[in-house]
């Protein structure tokens, strides 16, 4: 037997003698007053040593009739069955809980008013004297035994459920974090293609920063929140690889609360609502776009914006991006984050997130608002 088992066998019996304790402290004080309702005086003490010795004598029981109910407890087909064997077992019990009782206490003579010696009286006298509350109590820890081995096993079945359900949820947002890197990918090599004949440097370049940024994304890929900071610093790299494909065609300004840098977000949260910005307000637009970048503490919590430019013929509902976004918000935070999108007769397109304001230990302050 360990030393683990040792005390966990002990801190069982100590709480059934915890138990059994108390039970028996409102005993005592029962039979006093019964007794000096019938005119026998008894002392307070003495019905008190009565009522634990008998508490005593159960407590030392119960762990063990506990034990036996978990580990053969009823099924469904032999049910019968549990109920004649637990029935046969009230004679055993009897007599075990009467030598207890017994080599604890000497037997009370409630004639003589007074504990009398053991050779006087031997345990099946006390059975004779009080089986019946021997058998009601051994019923109702029995019963006590079932009741706790059902809610027991209840607890595992909702300890079992929520373990499954949060690896359900980690693997689904492993899946979704995965979904970005080849749809990203996809996207910024069909940009390289078209530069490989028109501008070979440029292109070169853009493999180079590429492969950089695929670096910092693998990084983190562990991870499933990281700093605003770390996030803006890889949209940083991505945007300067868009730059690097539109030209002038394309203006990025950012508008960044210092205090909102140590909060926590989704790795990759902001670059599928950066990359469908630029999709559909640039590379769809001959003319000149613009991006903006906002990031802001309130009340409600964290809150992060990306705006861009559109042309005439808006995006029709909501992109893979938007939706991957929206799935993941969904298995980190529940319903404690939110994401909006609308396009207005301005020509602008609005994505928000709305996010806990979960803080991480301070970075030093970097100066990530401006125009590029």
């Amino acid at each position: 037997m360990t030393k683990r088992t040792v005390h966990r066998v002990a801190r069982i019996y100590l709480i059934s003698i915890c138990i059994w304790s108390a039970l028996s402290l409102l005993t005592g004080w029962n039979y006093l007053i019964f007794d000096h309702s019938v005119n026998i005086h008894s002392t307070l003490g003495e019905m008190l040593y009565l009522a634990e010795a008998r508490g005593l004598a159960y407590a030392l029981l119960t762990p063990l009739i506990f034990y036996i109910v978990g580990h053969f407890s009823a099924g469904t087909g032999k049910r019968l069955r549990y109920f004649l064997i637990y029935g046969l077992g009230a004679a055993p019990f009897t007599v075990i809980y009467a030598c207890i009782r017994w080599i604890i206490l000497p037997p009370w003579n409630p004639v003589l008013e007074r504990f009398v010696p053991r050779s006087e009286a031997s345990p099946l006298s006390l059975v004779q004297d009080g089986f019946a509350d021997m058998i009601t109590n051994y019923f109702a820890i029995i019963l006590a035994a079932h009741a706790y081995g059902y809610f027991e096993r209840l607890r595992n079945q909702e300890l079992e459920k929520s373990q499954f359900e949060r690896a359900l949820a980690a693997s689904e947002l492993q899946s979704l974090k995965m979904q970005l890197h080849p749809h990203f990918l996809f996207n910024t090599l069909h940009g390289i293609s078209t530069l490989i004949d028109s501008d070979g440097e440029s292109a070169k370049a853009m493999i180079m920063k590429l492969s950089r940024l695929l670096r910092t994304a693998l990084e983190h890929s562990g991870s499933d929140l990281i700093t605003l900071q770390e996030e803006l610093t890889f949209i940083n790299e991505y945007l300067d690889l868009e730059k690097m494909r539109f030209g002038m065609r394309l203006t990025v300004t950012k508008s960044i609360d210092p205090d909102s840098l140590r909060m926590l977000v989704p790795q990759l949260i902001l670059q599928p609502l950066v990359e469908n910005a630029i999709q559909h307000g640039i590379a769809d637009s001959r003319e000149n776009g613009w991006v903006e970048i906002v990031s802001r503490l309130s009340e409600a919590g964290l809150e992060l914006i990306v705006r861009n430019s559109v042309t005439d013929e808006r995006p029709r509902g909501t992109g893979v991006g938007l939706k991957n976004t929206e799935a993941r918000l969904r298995h980190l935070y529940a319903h404690e984050a939110n994401i909006f999108f609308e396009t207005n007769a301005n020509h602008t397109a609005t994505a928000k997130l709305m996010l806990p304001a979960l803080g991480s230990q301070p970075h030093p302050p970097a100066s990530l608002s401006g125009r590029e």
